[in-house]
């Protein structure tokens, strides 16, 4: 046993979760950047992933954190252009290079990231990380549940820590899971031994809520796992459905010490069971019709249109209003509040000023394969640079310029970039309280129930078009693997377990894959 006086712990971020179907491509520019002590005093004490890496090392004895790259999406994007990759890839690995005698890596990823010319970034961050540091190094890192779990991932770090809820609120337990088995890697001697087992499903809906739907059994099970003798990491990676790359399976992991064994039977007691009732992790979905009829027999209170198609957080443009242009088809005379990213029409606003009337067209300005402008006549009713803190995790946001428009009935906040909307946070930061409405367009699959589901008065989830549509037929995958459900009839399931462990721990040479 080792103790970790002197040890010096480099700490580093990439964090993006694209949507391939989104026709809108990303770049570097779409990132918050930050280097070094800039970067960990921006997370410090945040609800991230870092902020809890953070917690741990600085208060283990003799650890000296190393602040590295960081880079974060303001919202979920687009395929990242090569050239942003590139750019990106450069800073983070330029930070190792730099740093390439410390005695350890905690990276933060999402595992959904995807670049035009590379459909594994996570991965390829990996394998050049461990090229500079050599094989000896020990690299944990952190994975979003709705990550994309691939081989060259599992080769090049030596054990994965996912989020073990959904929503997302264990961000920052996340970290800190992390960080500890690093220390164990470090100062006991741990030996991880991954056991992967891959599930040919794509799932989506309430099931996933894990404190009241089914998928909560199987995270609660790789939390126990962790807890056990011998037991290091679990978790169940969902993968992000619209990010359609050669990997996009949900994973069943199971890391151990030096036990091959127990990983392989846990990791396909999760899997197996997943299996057994993935078909019931669907989301139905309202028709827009239906749901306004709905919304017109609700009396008293909020009703709250989740426009998952169109989820920022997923990788959405940020740009439908195809609800909003139903409600209007429809006479719907409440009064309704919408974000929507446009940049012209922000523009629009800025030319007249707070309180000019402004006469544009709203949405259908990026996804023009699914949306066209809708006309818009109202006056300006604020404006901002878009820079503000976010309900959720405390991290600074940025909308860029930002313009609350007011109709006779609709009022939408109309944005020059896009940010993610799982919780208040833009409609607040903007004077808009959503329970002032009766009608809220929530472009977000699921989010913390205390954001709206607590006071709301009816939920809907609504079948709208959109790069990010729970009917994840309409999208068009041609690069997951088939078949695969819900894509495909009749899938199989041939339960295989892949095993990964770094060489320098002695209980190699496994079995890469074997049948079950």
């Amino acid at each position: 046993m080792t103790t970790a006086r002197g040890r010096r712990i480099l700490v580093s971020q990439c964090v993006q979760e694209v949507s391939t179907f989104n026709p809108v491509p990303s770049g570097a520019d779409d990132f918050d950047v930050r280097l070094g002590d800039a970067f960990t005093a921006a997370q410090r004490g945040r609800e991230t992933e870092v902020a809890g890496a953070l917690d741990v090392l600085e208060d283990a004895p003799g650890v000296t954190v190393v602040p590295g790259f960081g880079a974060w999406a303001f919202s979920s994007d687009g395929t990242l252009s090569g050239h942003g990759f590139r750019t990106l890839a450069d800073g983070f690995l330029g930070a190792v290079r730099a740093n390439r005698d410390v005695d350890g890596i905690y990276c933060c990823m999402h595992g959904s990231m995807v670049a035009a010319d590379e459909t594994d970034p996570e991965g390829s961050l990996l394998e050049a990380t461990r090229a500079i540091v050599g094989e000896d190094l020990p690299i944990v890192v952190s994975l979003d549940l709705h990550g994309v779990l691939t081989g060259r991932m599992l080769r090049h770090a030596d054990a994965f820590v996912a989020y073990l809820t959904y929503p997302h609120v264990d961000l920052r337990e996340t970290g800190r899971r992390a960080a500890r088995l690093l220390l164990r890697i470090l100062d006991d001697g741990v030996r991880p031994v991954t056991a992967r087992v891959t599930i040919p499903a794509l799932v989506r809906g309430d099931e996933l809520v894990t404190d009241t739907g089914l998928f909560g059994r199987f995270t609660r099970r790789a939390a126990e796992l962790e807890t056990v003798a011998g037991g290091l990491a679990a978790g169940m990676l969902i993968s992000n459905p619209f990010t359609d790359v050669p990997e996009l399976l949900t994973s069943a992991f199971v890391t151990t010490d030096a036990d091959p064994d127990r990983a392989t039977t846990e990791a396909l007691a999760l899997a197996t069971g997943f299996w057994e009732v993935h078909e019931q992790m669907r989301q139905p979905l309202v028709p827009l019709a239906e749901a306004i009829a709905l919304a017109r027999a609700t009396v008293g209170g909020t009703v709250i249109f989740t426009d998952a198609a169109d989820a920022t957080s997923s990788g959405a443009s940020g740009d439908s209003n195809a609800i909003l242009r139903a409600l209007a088809e429809d006479g719907y005379r409440g009064m309704v509040l919408a974000p929507i990213v446009d940049a012209p029409a922000v523009e629009a606003a800025i030319a007249v000023g707070v309180g000019g009337p402004v006469r544009t067209t709203i949405g259908g300005r990026l996804d023009r394969a699914r949306f066209t402008p809708m006309p818009f006549e109202g006056r300006v009713h604020r404006l901002s640079e878009g820079r503000f803190a976010s309900e959720a995790d405390g991290l600074t946001w940025s909308s860029g310029p930002t313009a609350v428009l007011k109709g006779e009935t609709v009022t939408v906040v109309a944005t020059s970039r896009p940010v993610m909307l799982y919780d208040r946070s833009l409609f607040l930061a903007h004077g808009q309280d959503p329970q002032a409405f009766d009608a809220v367009v929530v472009k977000s699959p699921h989010c913390e129930p205390r954001f709206f589901r607590d006071w709301a008065a009816r939920m809907i989830n609504v079948d709208a078009p959109g790069s990010t549509s729970a009917n994840l037929r309409s999208l068009g995958h041609v690069r997951c693997p088939r078949p695969i459900f819900p894509l495909d009839d009749d899938v199989p399931f041939t339960p295989r377990v892949e095993l990964y462990s770094r060489a320098r721990y002695g209980v190699l040479p496994l079995p890469a894959e074997m049948p079950v």
